[in-house]
């Protein structure tokens, strides 16, 4: 076990690792895609290969449109013209049509979305060094989600957390640490590597079948424990996704870190954030084929200046 594994988790040893996995600078000075980088027509062609059989499967939730503990903003989803007006129309015209309107304020707990490095200051700071007053009124004017505009595409990898443990669920405020990310890469038989799209399962939306939605805020989620940092950066995670937020909640205690994971990976190290996301059908498709690896789309909205986008990560089988 490192001294870094050992040492105790304090403000000194989060600084420590967040100027250890710093990414500012790698891909040049004026760079705003992170570690979007190590995604590369090479480690495409590669997780294309992955497709054998064009099964497809939605990492989504469904958009939340009704209030309830984890979704206190839900979404907007109002009709504009209804079939009752549609049918009055082709009864003139011969065609009639139907439409709507969606608004969502997409951070928080309900809605699957993504983080886009502008998301988090640390210390008047974004990724990169960019000032934080680089993110305006009118919206983000570096490291914003228009960097992932042609879209988030290679292979994605499933750890299965409660499946290693033999459990439905994480409980609310646990943390994973970098050793069952290893066992559980052993398990699935493979090894996270440069440009993948990690994702993370904490059996949350089991949890809620169960017990119902709950306040994330107070009542917590399963997470990442900030150990795993340095384990991310060593892989070269290019993207880290999770059916929680990937911090564990309650936030942390530590003075100036409540979100060490969020904090380093946004702010540090570059790493794009997927939260929120839907995971139980992924990881019956995985355990259905004993396979944790997939061919993997993320598409985010074109949104000039978003701090994020919501999404409907694709993983093909």
């Amino acid at each position: 076990m490192s001294a870094a594994a050992e040492s105790p988790i304090t403000p000194a040893w989060m600084e420590q690792v967040f100027q250890q996995t710093k990414n500012w600078g790698r891909w040049g000075a004026d760079d705003q895609r992170g570690a979007l980088n190590l995604m590369t027509p090479e480690t495409r062609r590669a997780a294309a290969a992955l497709v054998r059989d064009g099964a497809t499967v939605s990492c989504a939730r469904d958009l939340a449109v009704e209030p309830s503990a984890e979704n206190p903003r839900p979404a907007q989803h109002h009709m504009l013209v209804a079939g009752d007006v549609a049918a009055e129309s082709s009864a003139r015209t011969g065609m009639g049509g139907t439409g709507d309107y969606v608004g969502v304020a997409f951070h928080g707990f309900a809605t699957s979305h993504i983080d886009a490095l502008c998301h988090i200051v640390v210390e008047g700071r974004l990724f990169n060094g960019w000032d934080a007053s680089e993110v305006r009124s009118t919206g983000a004017a570096k490291d914003s989600i228009e960097v992932a505009r042609d879209g988030i595409v290679g292979r994605g990898v499933l750890l299965d957390v409660p499946r290693l443990r033999g459990v439905p669920w994480l409980e609310p405020g646990e943390a994973i640490g970098p050793d069952e990310l290893s066992r559980a890469e052993a398990a699935a038989g493979l090894r996270v590597g440069p440009g993948d799209v990690l994702l993370v399962s904490t059996g949350r939306d089991a949890r809620r079948v169960e017990h119902g939605p709950w306040d994330a805020q107070t009542g917590g989620l399963a997470g990442l424990s900030p150990r795993c940092i340095p384990w991310l950066d060593e892989r070269g995670v290019a993207v880290l996704g999770c059916d929680g937020v990937s911090d564990p909640l309650p936030a942390s205690s530590i003075e100036g870190w409540p979100l060490p994971i969020h904090q380093c990976c946004l702010v540090g190290m570059g790493v794009h954030l997927l939260d929120n996301l839907a995971l139980a059908e992924l990881a019956s498709a995985c355990a259905e084929r004993n396979r944790w690896e997939f061919f993997f789309v993320v598409a985010p909205l074109r949104i000039p200046g978003g701090t994020g986008s919501p999404v409907n990560p694709i993983a093909i089988f």
